[in-house]
């Protein structure tokens, strides 16, 4: 018999612990704020309404609801990572739905608009730019071109976009980023390209066998970014077949295009007219010259060195 009645000492101890564990919960349910204000709106459920649904108001009461309980996203207390729960009453009956939180949604958005903004070997700080950040200073003039441009984005199709060229250092990739990301906002696609690599991305792209449909993407993108044009050692394949190729479908669709270059057009073309190979093709240099004209305005950027 010490067995039987050990074992049932035991459950009569568990049970009180229990008992005084399951009152001592249902008191901080039923003075948390936030349920005592949904049932003083609800004076119509009664003391048994409120017993049955006592662990649906535990799962209410227990979580965060604004995200003052939770440190960030990433280490989200509630169930349902990203969701805070409401409480809703119909009848005698007590329901709870879950809906994102600010957090979550914010995430969300960010993300949304990350998803328009495509980059190729451009650094972080330059893809979340944005015109707030940006120092007028001497760069007045090209930041006005740069703001005009993305104010008038969907209302004035066509536009031409905008060849910064001026000396090293002086912002004009920060330009390409700000531009991109208030693109972004009005959910234009963009792409970013860094244009050394850029020319060693479509020479391995011959290898596997995605250069049309990598060239096809450039091609038709809504807008266009290249940055550091005639940093490269180009070859006339690059120049004419991919190049080329990529400026006159954007030039017949008015699709626009925007640059950074040390050099302005004139000097460009001189870099462009002589090959990887030292061949001068002075015909050539000048097409891609007349297509930039076509799918951009010349703007001078001057200023400080900032990298210094």
């Amino acid at each position: 018999m010490e067995p039987i009645q050990t074992a049932l000492k035991k459950w009569m101890r568990e049970s009180k612990n229990f008992q005084e564990h399951y009152q001592s919960m249902r008191e901080a349910i039923l003075k948390d704020p936030d349920i005592q204000q949904i049932l003083q709106e609800h004076p119509n459920l009664s003391h048994q309404d409120v017993e049955r649904h006592l662990m649906k108001l535990y799962e209410y009461q227990s979580q965060s609801k604004r995200c003052e309980g939770c440190p960030s996203l990433e280490n989200c207390q509630n169930l349902v990572s990203g969701y805070s729960p409401n409480l809703h009453v119909q009848g005698k009956e007590i329901r709870l739905t879950y809906e994102m939180c600010p957090r979550k949604r914010q995430s969300q958005q960010q993300e949304e608009k990350r998803s328009f903004i495509n980059s190729l070997y451009m650094p972080k700080d330059i893809v979340e730019a944005k015109f707030k950040d940006l120092d007028p200073d001497d760069r007045y003039e090209a930041i006005r071109q740069a703001m005009n441009y993305t104010e008038n984005a969907e209302t004035e199709k066509g536009q031409k976009g905008l060849y910064f060229h001026g000396p090293f250092g002086v912002g004009k990739t920060h330009l390409l980023g700000a531009i991109a990301n208030k693109l972004a906002n009005k959910r234009i696609a963009s792409y970013l390209i860094y244009m050394p690599e850029l020319v060693r991305e479509m020479k391995s792209s011959l290898g596997d066998n995605t250069l049309k449909e990598k060239v096809e993407k450039f091609k038709t993108i809504p807008v266009l970014m290249l940055d550091d044009i005639g940093a490269e050692s180009m070859s006339s394949w690059f120049r004419d077949e991919i190049l080329g190729s990529i400026l006159q479908y954007r030039m017949m669709e008015r699709l626009p295009v925007f640059f950074t270059s040390n050099y302005n057009l004139e000097e460009l073309e001189k870099h462009l007219m002589t090959n990887n190979r030292g061949d001068v093709e002075q015909l050539k240099a000048g097409r891609i010259i007349e297509r930039i004209k076509q799918v951009s305005n010349p703007v001078e950027v001057i200023g400080q060195n900032r990298r210094n």
